[in-house]
């Protein structure tokens, strides 16, 4: 099936040497404000963009979006790559897409860009992250993806493994609103396995917490994972902290992360509350700073006093 030339397409310029000066995805916004074009282009000649990070779920938002491009259609065309003779690979609209889909659409509006996979890579990841919503584990595969496009441009690479490094300027590329040190964090959540990752994504686990999981090798965090659902509890940073220390020094089993993970938390614990206003009426002649002592000697008697009260009562 052949495509109906309706309007000329622009492919925007790349700048080669340097994509970071002024990103793919500024200046694909900045390509639709000068050309506003767009070619229609038959749906079942569109690929989802390969190994694409970024979840598209069929939930409420998405059932809302649907029901808006059936209502006024799409507002905004998907920008896709040429990658073969008839067929594209989406960068930005895989949400969009799957909604036309979902309607029955036999055609959908799109920007076309002449990108290599590299730049079309660092283009889908910077657009996508505009996005409201963004899971860590999203974050995490779409930062891992975007240095490593970096890194085959070319581009001098210092990443490494630790949570710290004392080098950043290639995590300092792959993202303009978080620091070098923070991309690093995000990217190490993709040592761990699915069921930790999701666990992240719920608010389960804390992102520094889960930093420090995923040195742990993929059978201890598969134990982890059955030990946080037999104990009902997850890791806090110093758990997580000691775990790491553990399986570097001897190896964890599942016994030693049991006993971790029953400990009892210090923000689980629970407290009792007095108003020092209350208790100095009271105790007036008390100082502020014996009275949990005063009150602790109170409690002691009266529970004295109950006991002879059913010793009492029992005779």
């Amino acid at each position: 099936m052949a495509i109906k030339q309706k309007s000329k397409v622009y492919p925007r310029e790349i700048e080669e040497n340097n994509p970071t000066k002024e990103t793919l995805y500024d200046k694909v916004q900045k390509a639709r404000t000068e050309y506003v074009w767009a070619k229609k282009i038959p749906i079942e000649y569109l690929r989802p963009f390969e190994n694409h990070p970024y979840k598209v779920i069929d939930n409420e938002e998405m059932q809302n979006l649907i029901d808006s491009i059936n209502e006024r259609g799409i507002l905004t065309p998907l920008t896709v790559r040429k990658i073969s003779g008839t067929e594209y690979e989406i960068i930005s609209g895989h949400r969009r897409f799957y909604a036309t889909k979902k309607l029955g659409f036999e055609m959908i509006p799109a920007f076309i860009y002449e990108l290599t996979y590299e730049e079309a890579v660092i283009a889908m990841v910077d657009a996508n992250l505009q996005r409201e919503h963004v899971l860590p584990s999203e974050k995490a595969h779409a930062y891992k993806m975007k240095l490593e496009a970096i890194k085959s441009q070319g581009e001098r690479t210092d990443l490494t493994s630790r949570q710290v490094v004392g080098k950043l300027e290639s995590a300092e590329l792959v993202s303009e609103t978080e620091s070098g040190r923070q991309v690093q964090r995000y990217i190490r959540l993709t040592n761990l396995i699915p069921e930790l990752l999701n666990l992240v994504d719920e608010g389960k686990i804390a992102l520094t917490p889960a930093v420090e999981l995923s040195y742990l090798n993929d059978v201890e965090q598969a134990d982890l994972v059955e030990e946080i659902r037999v104990c009902d509890a997850t890791p806090n940073l110093s758990q997580a902290q000691r775990l790491r220390a553990i399986s570097k020094e001897e190896g964890l089993t599942p016994e030693r992360i049991g006993e971790i993970l029953a400990e009892e938390k210090a923000n689980q614990k629970p407290t009792v509350k007095f108003s020092v206003e209350r208790l100095q009426k009271v105790a007036p002649k008390v100082k502020e700073s014996d009275l949990e002592n005063f009150v602790m000697k109170a409690c002691e008697h009266y529970y004295k006093y109950l006991q002879r009260q059913r010793n009492r009562d029992a005779r």
